[in-house]
């Protein structure tokens, strides 16, 4: 189990540390999550969010500003047995250009005592990559699937990957997808991913946490974040619902539109919530539409501001 507990991070001009707030920035601010174990967890979050700067600091790259970042109980910072644990498939491959693909095999089977040359042989033969040939000669997709296959073969509890699929066709990605997680489950091991590809992590994952401006928006599993939005439609003759009587209804209004005599509303609340006080207002016609993982994304993010700049200044 992976346990987050008020993590905070602060970026400077000069690197990490603690300074006045007035300079600085801050990456991360009072997250706390916890990542059962066997779960494929999902990060969502706009450009600079965080996403990264938390997986670093999962992996012990970065030391927590404050709180703490424990795998199976330990403090991962600078603790060779916990990030033992761990293989960190980062959204960068540069590091490893000068290496073959079998010689990257034997890098990291000198760090991690359970790599797995059978797993490593087989993955390799499916995705058909050249072992002896610099990884600097590979296309970015090929060196993604490189870099997975290290991960795979490394046989950690916890495979945390940022970007993974990045630079890869749509179907490679379907095939890259469905050999991690025939890998994970033989082993019931745990996977964190990020990616800008919401209908990937909704499809991928079981639980999901939406990061803005380095705080944590919500964190949940998938089902129970969708069960708590949704989107309604009233219909009224005598004139459109207005924002105030959906407000005195005790509706959790997110964004409203009125168009002739129909309003719409995104709202926060399970759908039998909603449908009571939508019960409350007088109007012809109502409708409850429940939403995807990719609109609660855009309607939460909007909520908070997030695009009005570049809208305004366009």
């Amino acid at each position: 189990m992976i346990e987050i507990t008020n993590a905070s991070m602060v970026f400077t001009k000069k690197g990490l540390g603690k300074v006045d707030p007035n300079d600085g920035f801050k990456a991360l601010d009072n997250i706390s999550i916890t990542i059962p174990e066997g779960c494929i967890y999902g990060f969502l979050g706009s450009n600079g969010a965080g996403k990264s700067t938390l997986l670093r600091m999962m992996c012990g790259v970065y030391k927590t500003e404050q709180g703490s970042v424990k795998i199976d109980g330990e403090d991962v910072f600078d603790n060779p047995n916990a990030k033992s644990k761990i293989f960190f498939v980062n959204d960068e491959t540069v590091q490893y250009t000068q290496f073959t693909l079998d010689g990257l095999a034997k890098y990291f089977a000198s760090y991690y005592d359970n790599f797995s040359f059978e797993i490593y042989n087989r993955l390799v033969t499916q995705l058909q990559l050249p072992r002896n040939k610099r990884m600097s000669d590979f296309s970015k997709g090929m060196k993604r699937q490189a870099v997975v296959i290290i991960g795979l073969s490394c046989n950690t509890k916890y495979l945390l990957l940022d970007e993974a699929f990045d630079g890869l066709d749509p179907a490679m990605r379907r095939f890259v997808k469905q050999m991690i997680i025939n890998e994970l489950i033989d082993r019931q091991a745990t996977m964190v991913v990020s990616s800008h590809n919401i209908a990937e992590i909704n499809e991928l994952c079981d639980r999901a946490m939406l990061i803005h401006q380095g705080q944590m928006i919500f964190a949940d599993e998938i089902d129970n974040i969708k069960s708590c939005f949704g989107k309604i439609q009233l219909a009224r003759k005598s004139g459109a619902v207005t924002l105030k009587e959906m407000q005195n209804a005790k509706l959790a209004v997110m964004q409203y539109t009125i168009m002739g005599s129909v309003t719409q509303a995104v709202v926060r609340g399970a759908e039998e919530y909603i449908t009571e006080r939508i019960a409350t207002i007088d109007c012809d016609i109502s409708e409850f539409i429940p939403l995807t993982l990719e609109e609660i994304f855009i309607y939460e993010l909007e909520a908070r501001g997030y695009g009005a700049n570049i809208i305004n200044n366009g």
